[in-house]
């Protein structure tokens, strides 16, 4: 389990094939990878991987082709947001996140709103029923409130705002429109839907 404040930002340094999936090298000084061993869970922007080789400053992950299939910039180079797993006692600061990818989103735009920066993710129409305005979703492993959500013939368009420290400590001052992103729906609202459905609501 993971909160979504990202810990990090890390750099895939090297990507090999593995199998019919990748393995990935990851460089990661300012995680701090003292407390980490093999077998480990790290969440590699929303992705919970597992640790496979750490040396002092850097780890390496082996990706599905699963895993590959479900998420978005795990199969190249360049910077990526990085949370270490929660502790039973640990404070969560984000709200609960799984690390289990729900589909992948587009980033539509991304500009600058007085001192903070909107950011609207055209989201797959199936995960619609999951979005909610001041409910939470998982963008890049990075926790977020949902302030706006469009719903649309094709998909679904959430709106969230950034502030400045976001932007600083995480990966999402980079996006472009047209850049595809890891969502995750909020955990209890997949079990408040499934438990619907049971019901036929």
């Amino acid at each position: 389990m993971f909160s979504g404040i990202v810990q990090a930002v890390g750099r895939i340094d090297a990507v090999a094939d593995f199998g019919f999936g990748k393995r990935l090298q990851i460089v990661a000084p300012a995680l701090g990878l003292e407390d980490v061993r093999v077998g480990d869970s790290i969440a590699v922007n929303g992705a919970c991987m597992t640790v496979t080789e750490r040396s002092a400053d850097a780890f390496a992950v082996d990706v599905s082709a699963e895993s590959l299939s479900k998420t978005a910039g795990l199969d190249r180079q360049g910077l990526v947001n990085l949370e270490k797993s929660l502790r039973l006692g640990d404070r969560i600061d984000g709200h609960l996140v799984s690390g289990h990818v729900d589909g992948t989103g587009v980033v539509e735009r991304f500009e600058q709103r007085g001192e903070s920066w909107l950011l609207e993710v055209a989201a797959p129409r199936a995960l619609a029923r999951f979005f909610a305005i001041k409910g939470a979703v998982t963008i890049d492993g990075v926790s977020l409130t949902i302030n706006t959500v469009g719903d649309r013939a094709a998909d679904c368009l959430i709106g969230v705002n950034l502030i400045p420290h976001t932007l600083s400590v995480t990966t999402l001052k980079a996006l472009v429109p047209g850049e595809r992103v890891n969502l995750e729906v909020d955990l209890i609202a997949r079990h408040v839907e499934r438990l619907l459905a049971l019901r036929g609501g």
